[in-house]
C-alpha cells in the first residue's frame, strides 16, 4: 500500500495495482478514448545506420485526438549537424500526416537544441524552471499541414 501524504475522509483505499490490474485500467481508458473520438494508433520508431551501427534513432505516439506526442530524438554526438535529426523529424511529421495527425508535440531541456526545433518551425508554448534541480524543461507544438 501507498504511504499517502495526508489521511482522507473518503473511505477508498489507495492500493499500489499489480501489471494485470494497470493494463486493466489502461485497457478501460483506451476504450473509453475510442468511445468519444480519440483514435490510438501504434508508435512511430525510426532510426538510421551508419557502416551497420545504429546512429540516431526517434520515437513518437499517438497522444490524445490528432496529436502525435515525440518522446524520443537521439543523434550519436559524432554524426550531428549533419541533417540526421532533421531527417527523422521530417520522417515523424511525414507519418503522422499519413496517420491523420493534424498537430506534434514534444518537449525537451536546456540541456539539449531548443534552437533545432525553432528552425523545424515548432512554436513553443510553455516552459517551466526546477531551480532545485537546475533544469529547465521547454513544450512545443507544430500544427502539420498536407504536403
Amino acid at each position: 500500500m501507498l504511504a499517502l501524504g495526508r489521511e482522507t475522509t473518503m473511505p477508498y483505499k489507495i492500493v499500489t495495482l499489480t501489471e494485470k490490474q494497470f493494463k486493466d485500467i489502461d485497457t478501460r481508458l483506451a476504450d473509453y478514448d475510442n468511445n468519444v473520438g480519440i483514435e490510438v494508433k501504434d508508435d512511430i520508431q525510426i532510426g538510421t545506420f551508419h557502416d551497420g551501427k545504429l546512429i540516431a534513432g526517434a520515437g513518437a505516439g499517438t497522444s490524445d485526438f490528432r496529436k502525435i506526442y515525440v518522446y524520443t530524438l537521439f543523434v550519436d554526438e559524432e554524426f550531428r549537424g549533419k541533417g540526421i535529426g532533421r531527417q527523422l523529424m521530417e520522417a515523424i511529421e511525414n507519418e503522422a500526416l499519413s496517420l491523420g495527425a493534424n498537430m506534434i508535440r514534444l518537449n525537451t531541456y536546456n540541456s539539449q537544441s531548443l534552437g533545432f526545433y525553432v528552425k523545424m518551425g515548432y512554436e513553443q508554448f510553455g516552459s517551466y524552471e526546477n531551480e532545485e534541480d537546475g533544469y529547465t524543461e521547454y513544450f512545443f507544438i507544430k500544427k502539420l499541414y498536407k504536403r
